[in-house]
């Protein structure tokens, strides 16, 4: 009798909560204005609104740019798939990572369609990680087209509202799994953050295997004393492909206010990964937070007071 009271006790719980939940996600991602959406997130974060009349912050700059810059070639460049177009229209098809199929079909992601080397599996419209296949027939494919699925049936923008992924029409890419010289596919990561097309930063993300760490450096590979989501990393060398790195950055830049530019370096080879218009959606705490300041000084949107 007791299992069958906790069953309908359950049973009854969940009938009044999915109307709540639904009602819920009816408001937060189908009712309210982007602007109030907005407002509400950062308040949530900060306990405090943004200044979107006359913002000072990098944060609340980022959130002024989800309003007020909605510059189509956004969405081309969001688009995990569309940006390898205007890679290589800036710096060159050798930067791109090889690009071995893309579909809208799960069921294209088979054996047979996947080579005899390590692929990563993505969608191209949202901002999660990927699919690793070491050996394509040793996995099991079913749960990666219900993972697929999933993914493809949902619209980035309505997490975040960040403009650029609202019309991106959702696809399965498949690419080579790039390593370095010893075989680690955890390769080293480099955002270069730029601010009105010019590099200004550097973040690195090292030790993805025991929990990933971050490093800052200006552009003369000067270690700064400011991050946003981890502990430290272990200072490492300038590489030397920096100079290059910045080149490549400002041409991948140059029609942005602002925009993290993404790279690799594989052995002795720089490789593109993404541009993101606004890393953590511009709620990220900066530690010290005296830096949400100071980056934000450096963010000048006079430029685009026209488009409000």
């Amino acid at each position: 009798m007791k299992d069958i009271y906790n069953f309908y006790k359950k049973r009854k719980r969940s009938f009044f909560i999915k109307p709540l939940i639904f009602g819920y996600n009816l408001f937060r991602y189908k009712i309210i204005s982007e602007k109030l959406f907005i407002l509400l997130e950062y308040k949530k974060i900060f306990g405090v609104y943004p200044n979107l009349e006359s913002p000072k912050l990098f944060t609340e700059k980022i959130q002024w740019l989800k309003l007020y810059d909605k510059n189509p070639l956004y969405t081309k460049c969001a688009d995990k798939y569309e940006v390898r177009e205007y890679v290589k229209e800036k710096i060159g098809e050798k930067h791109l990572i090889p690009l071995i199929l893309v579909t809208e079909n799960v069921e294209d992601i088979a054996a047979e369609n996947l080579p005899n080397y390590p692929v990563i599996i993505k969608t191209n419209h949202d901002s999660g990680g990927g699919i690793i296949v070491r050996q394509k027939n040793n996995v099991n494919y079913k749960e990666i087209h219900k993972l697929l699925k999933k993914r493809l049936s949902k619209n980035y923008y309505n997490l975040n509202r960040e403009w650029e992924y609202k019309d991106i029409k959702p696809k399965i890419i498949v690419e080579k799994l790039m390593s370095d010289e010893s075989g680690n596919t955890l390769l080293n990561d480099y955002k270069i953050f730029c601010f009105n097309g010019k590099p200004r930063y550097i973040q690195t993300l090292l030790d993805r295997e025991t929990g990933v760490k971050e490093d800052w450096y200006d552009i003369n590979w000067n270690r700064q004393e400011f991050r946003y989501f981890s502990e430290e990393s272990k200072e490492i060398e300038r590489p030397k492909e920096l100079d290059l790195m910045l080149k490549l950055s400002e041409r991948l830049a140059s029609d942005f206010k602002f925009v993290r530019v993404d790279l690799y370096k594989v052995k002795d080879e720089i490789y593109f990964g993404e541009l993101t218009f606004k890393p953590y959606s511009g709620l990220m705490i900066w530690n010290p937070r005296q830096w949400d300041f100071e980056l934000g000084s450096q963010l000048d949107l006079k430029i685009s007071k026209g488009e409000k």
